[in-house]
């Protein structure tokens, strides 16, 4: 490794021939790791589906909709469904899914294939789209609180629910918690480019590498906050939920 005094630990430094040798075995594994991947998701499109009663409730900024109205009228819904600290402050509020619902931005992609996409909180909904606004987040935004046994049974909050509807009728398709939530966030995947990584403690990394990040929150927190919540402090928002 080459280490200078002023900065983290480095690479060894090698000449171009050299890195694109090295480079080309790791995309070996790469390229194996992709097609698993595909395989993956080709298995979990021939899961079987579970159907969930279509009249289940959900309140929404015009109050009560039913889950078949989440739609949008779209054939497919992708559901996260964010944990909630009832009457705790915005600074307190689930760092994990902060994390994840703030990648949420772009939705026109999702839109041209016939999906929507929307977020079902834990928390009443005054309270929880006061957190939204503050956050600067626009996709659709409801209150699942009286509703999470008849919505996930066993499953609780805090990851993605995939459904499809035909005609009147709602069925959940996957679901998928804990590490597989990751697939909804794309600065950890760009993060596993660098040459640092995510910097957290659990990693596989050479001796002297920065993981000052732990993994029960503290990764997704700075300095007392969830770390997405800075930026709209700064950017004069307020946090208040009352």
């Amino acid at each position: 490794m080459t280490e200078r005094n002023d900065a983290n630990p480095l690479p060894e430094v090698v000449d171009r021939a050299t890195w694109q040798a090295e480079a080309d075995r790791l995309l070996v594994r790469e390229k194996a790791h992709t097609r698993e991947g595909d395989a993956i998701a080709a298995a979990r499109r021939r899961l079987p589906m579970v159907e969930v009663d279509a009249s289940i409730p959900v309140i929404g900024p015009d109050g009560e909709v039913s889950l078949i109205e989440t739609f949008e009228g779209r054939k497919q819904l992708i559901v996260y469904y964010h944990m909630w600290h009832h009457g705790r402050p915005a600074a307190d509020q689930c760092e994990g899914c902060t994390f994840f619902t703030g990648h949420a931005l772009e939705l026109s992609y999702l839109h041209s294939r016939d999906v929507t996409y929307a977020t079902f909180c834990a928390g009443s909904y005054p309270e929880t789209s006061k957190y939204r606004d503050f956050m600067g987040w626009t996709m659709p935004w409801y209150s699942a609180r009286d509703s999470e046994q008849a919505l996930l049974g066993d499953l609780g909050f805090g990851g993605y629910a995939c459904y499809v509807r035909d005609g009147d009728r709602v069925f959940q398709t996957s679901w998928t918690g804990d590490r597989g939530t990751e697939a909804g966030a794309n600065s950890y995947s760009l993060l596993d480019l660098t040459v640092y990584g995510r910097q957290e403690a659990w990693e596989d990394s050479p001796a002297g590498w920065p993981q000052p990040y732990q993994t029960a929150g503290e990764q997704f927190r700075l300095n007392g906050r969830p770390t997405a919540q800075w930026s709209r402090i700064e950017a004069g928002h307020s946090d208040d939920l009352s």
